[in-house]
């Protein structure tokens, strides 16, 4: 079975999150599992595109103010006494992992 281009957009697949999926399964995913990595893999469930942006964050050093997952958040001086706070809300992450 070969899966439409089309198919892949409805789910927000690319081509080469695609091409990942038949290496790592080793065959062509069923269109009930192009559908389960679609929403694995979405910006919903698992931060696809922020999440490559907040590691360009600092972890530590002496501007940040608040340590990634001391509060679920971080928060980083940027001087002139104003921080930006950045925080993800991850209440989907435990249905990847325990989705019962």
């Amino acid at each position: 079975m070969s899966i439409d281009k089309r198919v892949l957009e409805e789910v927000a697949l690319s081509q080469q999150e695609y091409d990942l999926i038949v290496r790592r399964l080793g065959r062509e995913p069923t269109i009930t599992e192009i559908g389960m990595f679609g929403s694995l893999w979405s910006e919903h469930c698992g931060y696809k595109h922020s999440k490559p942006l907040f590691k360009m964050f600092p972890a530590c050093g002496r501007r940040v103010l608040a340590e990634i997952g001391a509060e679920n958040a971080g928060v980083v001086d940027i001087g002139d006494g104003l921080a930006v706070v950045m925080k993800i809300e991850s209440h989907n992450h435990p249905s990847a992992i325990e989705p019962y």
